[in-house]
């Protein structure tokens, strides 16, 4: 107790140089948490989307279906089993049929992919309810980046061409019934929306479909026979996640960077600290104050530092956490070109590991700084001292 108010008395003693020091590190405590909330928000958000979006509970798809490749489109669709269907009557599944073909506005050609969905569906986080409008041309719904990148609009009508399940040509107009603002580019980017049914009809199939969405938490039976295979969350998530990490370990050197410079001034500031009061050490030795005590107060001092930084760094940064968690940060359009599926605004997630995890971070790494340089009391003789001969 004696230490910690000595330790204490002489840390606010010190003035303005203690409060640059607590100052410094509160910045650096704020940002590693504040950026990691940032990772931490823009991760949930990317996953929540596309499992809202494309990925439900888990995809069964054709065994030929590769999304990387679109080679593979064309080949890749097949009837639906039995057990597929019921799963689908029973509103827990969506099937999505996906063929290649090109569309053509205004004079030029854009190679697309052609996706069938039902339009009265409702476990996708996509509005296609105008698919069922009665129109003369073929109803269809863009995403607002494919929009922009043909310059198409509402009720405009446009050109598509397509291959059959037997490899025959055909082309026919289809009318653009609604743009769809959607933050996820899997559903958006160099693909048109029509009706599942219709899409049957055009590629000469019944009963087909490239994949069945499953509801989000889905615990039905994933067993099923032929063509079909069951892709699991953690699956259909691996690459998110491992881009997720990529993006932590990324940002972890920007916060390291700020933390290190906080102690490296700590340190500083601890060995001038112990130069400068080398008489007050040799009294307090004198006075029968244990080298081991005595080094325990100046790594107590520094310790401080930290305590204080996490004082001042909630003073500020609560607010400004609470307020970009709450309000959001905008983000710019383009953020959809880079192939992430997030929204207009990105919400910071701060979880309780995550400032508990900083804290102790923080607080050992100080303690760690501020022993090092009171190591070298245990050399300091205390006569040679008081005599002025160190």
């Amino acid at each position: 107790m004696l230490n910690f108010k000595l330790a204490l008395k002489n840390l606010l003693g010190a003035g303005i140089r203690t409060w640059l020091n607590v100052i410094v590190l509160s910045v650096a405590f704020v940002a590693i948490i504040w950026t990691q909330g940032l990772v931490e928000g823009m991760n949930k958000t990317t996953i929540n989307n596309m499992k809202r979006t494309i990925y439900g509970g888990g995809q069964f798809r054709h065994q030929n279906y590769d999304p990387y490749d679109p080679l593979t489109i064309e080949d890749s669709h097949g009837s639906l089993t039995n057990k597929l269907q019921k799963i689908i009557d029973k509103n827990r599944a969506v099937p999505i049929l996906i063929t290649r073909g090109a569309l053509y506005p205004h004079g030029r050609m854009k190679n697309i992919l052609i996706k069938g969905i039902p339009p009265k569906q409702d476990l996708l986080d996509m509005p296609m309810e105008n698919l069922s409008t009665e129109t003369e041309y073929i109803p269809a719904v863009i995403g607002n980046r494919m929009a922009s990148q043909t310059d198409l609009k509402p009720n405009d009508i446009v050109t598509v061409r397509w291959r059959d399940k037997d490899g025959t040509f055909d082309a026919a107009d289809i009318q653009i019934v609604n743009i769809m603002k959607t933050p996820v580019p899997a559903v958006d980017n160099g693909q048109i929306w029509v009706s599942y049914k219709k899409l049957q009809e055009m590629m000469n199939t019944k009963n087909h479909a490239t994949l069945v969405v499953t509801e989000e938490g889905y615990t039905g039976d994933t067993k099923v026979s032929g063509v079909w295979e069951f892709k699991s969350l953690d699956y259909l998530l691996r690459d998110l996640r491992e881009i997720a990490q990529m993006k932590t370990v990324g940002s972890s050197f920007m916060y390291l960077l700020l933390l290190l410079m906080g102690l490296l001034a700590l340190f500083d500031t601890q060995v001038l600290s112990i130069f400068r009061r080398k008489r007050e050490i040799g009294t307090l030795m004198a006075l029968g104050m244990e080298r081991s005590k005595v080094i325990s107060l100046f790594t107590l001092e520094g310790a401080l530092h930290g305590i204080l930084a996490f004082i001042v760094g909630g003073i500020w940064g609560i607010p400004l956490m609470v307020w970009t968690a709450k309000s959001g940060i905008a983000l710019p359009e383009l953020m959809g070109d880079f192939g992430l599926a997030m929204a207009s605004s990105l919400y910071p997630s701060y979880g309780w590991k995550l400032v508990i995890g900083s804290i102790i971070l923080v607080l050992v790494s100080v303690t760690i700084v501020s022993y090092l340089p009171a190591r070298r009391i245990s050399d300091v003789e205390p006569k040679d001292v008081l005599s002025g001969r160190e």
